[in-house]
Formats: C-alpha cells, sequence, structure tokens
C-alpha cells in the first residue's frame, strides 16, 4: 500500500465556477467570486472585514503594514512556526523577538511572553498549531497592559474555535492560508481578517496597491489614485472562484477530518498510555479542526528511524518546522537564545498524512504501522 502525506480535495464544482469566472469578463481580482468568498467569512465567523490575499504570506506582509511596523519595532513571535510568520515582519525592518513553545504542545509559551515586551515592542503574533488556540484571553490581557497589537497567525485554523469564538476573530488582526495542504484550498490562497475598525479602511487601500480604487469601483468617490503605500495582493477571480467551491462544502469536509483526526488519537493512544510517544494536547479552551495530526517521539534518533520505516511501509509521514532562532538567516541576528520546546518539536514530531480522500483502511494500515515499529 502507498500513502501520500496530502491529496488535495475536489468538490467537483471547482472547474465550473472557474469557467464562469474567466467568461464572466472579470478575471482580474475583486470580483463577484472574491465578494463570494469574503462574505461567506464576514457572515459565518462576524470577522469585521476580510481580504483575500494570493497567500497567507501577502496577508501577513499586509498586517506588518498596517500595525506600521518600521526599524527600531520589535515583534515577538513563536520561533516554532514556519517563516512567513516572521518574514513578513522582517521586511519592514523589524527585529524579531522570538518565543519558546509550550510544554504542553507546539503553541507559543504564553507564560513566558511578558519577560519578553520591551518598551520597543510593537506586536505579539501567535501561531495557532494544527489548529488548536492558544490562551487568547492571557494574550489580550498581556497586550492591554502593554499596549501592544496581537497578530493571529490562523494559517492552520479555519472552523476551530477559542472558547466557542472563531480562531481569526480574536486578535487585532488575523491571516489564513488556503494552500492545498489545508482543510480548505485554492492552489496556493491566503486571507487578511480586520478585526480592529482602525484599520479596516486602510487595509483596502494596501491591498490595492495603495490605491483608493475599490472604494471607486464602489462609487464613494469619483476618481481614484495612489494615496498610500501597498502591492498586488489580492488574487484572481480564478483562484477566488476555486475557493468558492472549496467553502460551500466546508461542514462536509471537516466532518471527515475530524472524523480522520479522532480515528488516529483512538488507535494510538495506547503507545501514549504506554509512554512510547506523545499526542497532541488539547486544552479545555481549545478545540480541534482536523487540520493536522501530529504525535512526537522520544528523540531525534527515534523519530527518523520512524520516518524511515513509515517510508518503507509505502506511508508519508513528514517533519515539520525548523527552529527559526537558529535559521541560517536568522542565527547570526542573536546570541545564546535557548528556546528548548521549540527544539524538542523540531527534533521530535511527525506529522501523519490526513487529507479528506483517506480511507478507513488506509487509517488503519497507518496505526498497524505506527504501533508495530513500537512494538
Amino acid at each position: 500500500m502507498k500513502i501520500d502525506f496530502n491529496k488535495p480535495f475536489l468538490t467537483g464544482k471547482e472547474a465550473h465556477y472557474i469557467y464562469q469566472a474567466v467568461y464572466s469578463g472579470k478575471i482580474s481580482g475583486n470580483g463577484k467570486f472574491t465578494k463570494l468568498c469574503q462574505s461567506f467569512f464576514e457572515e459565518k465567523y462576524f470577522f469585521k472585514k476580510t481580504l483575500l490575499t494570493s497567500s497567507c504570506t501577502d496577508a501577513l506582509e499586509m498586517a506588518a503594514i498596517l500595525l506600521d511596523t518600521k526599524p527600531g519595532d520589535e515583534i515577538i513571535v513563536p520561533s516554532y512556526t514556519f517563516v512567513s510568520t516572521a518574514n513578513a515582519f522582517v521586511l519592514r525592518g523589524a527585529q524579531i523577538v522570538f518565543a519558546d513553545s509550550s510544554p504542553q504542545n507546539p503553541n507559543i509559551d504564553v507564560d513566558k511572553i511578558e519577560d519578553l515586551v520591551t518598551e520597543r515592542t510593537k506586536a505579539i503574533v501567535v501561531v495557532h498549531y494544527g489548529g488548536i488556540a492558544v490562551n487568547m484571553d492571557e494574550i489580550l490581557d498581556i497586550a492591554n497592559r502593554n499596549n501592544l497589537f496581537v497578530v493571529e497567525d490562523a494559517a492552520h485554523s479555519i472552523d476551530s474555535l477559542y472558547k466557542n469564538k472563531p480562531l481569526g476573530g480574536i486578535g487585532h488582526l488575523a491571516t489564513f492560508s488556503f494552500h492545498e495542504t489545508k482543510n480548505v484550498i485554492s492552489g496556493e490562497g491566503g486571507m487578511l481578517v480586520v478585526n480592529d475598525d482602525r484599520f479596516v479602511e486602510r487595509s483596502e487601500i494596501i491591498w490595492e496597491k495603495g490605491t483608493n480604487r475599490a472604494a471607486f469601483q464602489r462609487g464613494e468617490v469619483n476618481k481614484y489614485g495612489w494615496i498610500d503605500i501597498g502591492s498586488s495582493f489580492l488574487p484572481s477571480e480564478i483562484v477566488a472562484a476555486f475557493l468558492f467551491a472549496q467553502l460551500e462544502n466546508l461542514d462536509i469536509i471537516q466532518k471527515k477530518r475530524i472524523w480522520i483526526w479522532n480515528k488516529y488519537a483512538d488507535g494510538l493512544k495506547k503507545l501514549e498510555d504506554n509512554g512510547k510517544v506523545k499526542l497532541p494536547y488539547i486544552p479545555d479552551f481549545a478545540a480541534i479542526n482536523g487540520h493536522l495530526f501530529y504525535l512526537i517521539c522520544n528523540s531525534l534518533e527515534e523519530r527518523n528511524q520512524l520516518l524511515d520505516y513509515l517510508k518503507k511501509e509505502g506511508v508519508t509521514a513528514v517533519f515539520h518546522y525548523l527552529s527559526l532562532h537558529k535559521s541560517p538567516y536568522y542565527k547570526d541576528k542573536v546570541s545564546n537564545l535557548n528556546l528548548p520546546w521549540s527544539d524538542y518539536y523540531q527534533d521530535r514530531l511527525i506529522r501523519l498524512p490526513l487529507f479528506w480522500d483517506l480511507s478507513e483502511k488506509e487509517i488503519d494500515y497507518i496505526i498497524s504501522k505506527v504501533c508495530r515499529f513500537y512494538s
């Protein structure tokens, strides 16, 4: 049996909606399907303002611009994340202050954040790893007491909750990803969420290359021009059309992915009970959204041996992030930075295949092979 790590799910309507977009006469961004996608999120999750982007990376870069990030600013970012989380702010000249992960799960260690705050700190960026919420009440308390902004990197977190509040709707700004490995996809794609009134008007200007063209198209101004910095962050209607077909099927997608997640958790629980591996820790305030399933091995050597064994058995499992504070780009910019839990997850975490078309037989096969390795 051969099982890939990921296989993009198609609803069957993607090509139909792309056809509509192509023959509508409006193929560039901010057309019918862009508006349908943005309205979907604003109506379902009560986000104040949403803007589709070409990637989650673009959405993060928009967030950095909206916060007026400048050289000398400090941005607190977890080291255990994808490079885009930090890179967006580095591009604006900011100094990244890397935070460690929690001993419980790969999310940022909230208890350590306050010690990182200085008079130059501008924002805290949290990553809800695997769609599992960070303790946002504590994050907002730290931010409010220190007059900081909060950005949620919710790339993994569509349809996930913190105390029954949708992730992405809690911080001042938030970003989502629709990369082909995510729950709903558009190949490449992302979204900026604006939850603070102060950023609503400017976000649209930055999105439209620094112009007020969107306001002009709505008839709110009689001409448009260059009034701020910005870039071409919005995707084409073809991308938005693909995404809308996915969003129409969100509930179906989520039901299956959560079922797969629970099947893994149930099937591997004995290994955790016997101290062989650790499974995802879900705090009481968090929920699962079926984005990814991971297990944690007891050492780097064991992790690599398990990956090799699964590969020989036809199962493509992968490790995940490398600690950014040790990256070739950044390691010379910080000195004596010790983030042991970020390194712990870097060395020991394995992601198992999780995609909509994964069958019960395939899941059972993967579970059996992991269990056999530890037997």
